[in-house]
């Protein structure tokens, strides 16, 4: 399918590996033009060229943390007038509630709410100036069933989720979409590291943790990078015009919802 999205620009934030890469991946098969982040250059330039490689006709590289005004800055000089946000950044470590000060807290609302509204906010005018833009932020499945241990992480996600609700409303008549996409056990380093310390947590193997935590998912697998970069590329493709202001759960199966 043609997404009829080639020659846009596009900014992924955390896209050196993981699901933002895979959405950096399917913007770059559409023909779009890149600006990819995360904090290891080497990383990022190796997955520049492979970007070009993919279709990308520009790839720009931001090798900062985006959770900073000047990482945040950067992204926006590399790209001054994205046609597509995708809002992505690494989430809080696992961490019993008892074990939580405030530190901690403002921490992951700044990472996973504030981070991605100051994006949006950014993005949103040129977007509407010029009757064309996707916002898509990658949420978690915790929004609609939290996890234990990570409390902060679903709090900042419902916040964001909460937050830019109304502000999709707003877009919808210029043309500008604001969706999220929220992750369930996909194979990825976070989930990897959620594993083994689950492992370590209860005494049980990695292979026994992993392999009970399939078993509870109706696919019978983790998702992939892939899969979730294709539902990303089609969020932010011509033809999704009159989805917005949607959480799209992909999770096979797992949270087992009617509605």
């Amino acid at each position: 399918m043609d997404l009829h999205i080639a020659g846009k620009w596009a900014i992924v934030g955390a896209s050196s590996r993981g699901l933002g890469l895979g959405c950096a991946e399917h913007l770059a098969k559409a023909g779009c033009n890149l600006v990819i982040n995360g904090r290891d250059a080497a990383k990022l330039d190796s997955e520049a060229h492979a970007l070009k490689k993919l279709g990308a006709p520009e790839v720009k590289i931001v090798a900062k943390d985006i959770g900073t005004q000047e990482g945040q800055d950067a992204l926006f000089a590399a790209c001054a007038n994205p046609d597509i946000l995708v809002n992505n950044n690494g989430g809080p470590p696992l961490k019993a509630f008892e074990d939580l000060d405030s530190q901690s807290i403002m921490n992951g609302v700044e990472q996973n709410m504030i981070t991605p509204i100051m994006l949006v906010q950014r993005a949103l005018p040129g977007m509407k100036e010029r009757g064309f833009g996707r916002i898509v932020n990658i949420t978690s499945s915790s929004v609609l069933a939290p996890i234990p241990g990570l409390d902060v992480s679903s709090g900042a996600r419902a916040g964001l989720t909460a937050f830019v609700a109304g502000v999709a409303k707003n877009a919808a008549a210029h043309n500008v979409t604001i969706n999220n996409i929220l992750p369930g056990k996909m194979d990825t380093d976070r989930l990897r590291g959620n594993l083994e310390a689950q492992a370590k947590r209860t005494g049980n193997s990695l292979e026994d943790t992993k392999a009970g935590s399939i078993a509870a998912i109706p696919a019978k697998r983790f998702g992939t990078a892939d899969e979730f970069g294709a539902a990303c590329a089609f969020l932010c493709s011509s033809h999704a015009g009159y989805i917005t202001g949607q959480n799209l759960l992909i999770d096979g199966g797992l949270l087992g919802r009617a509605f």
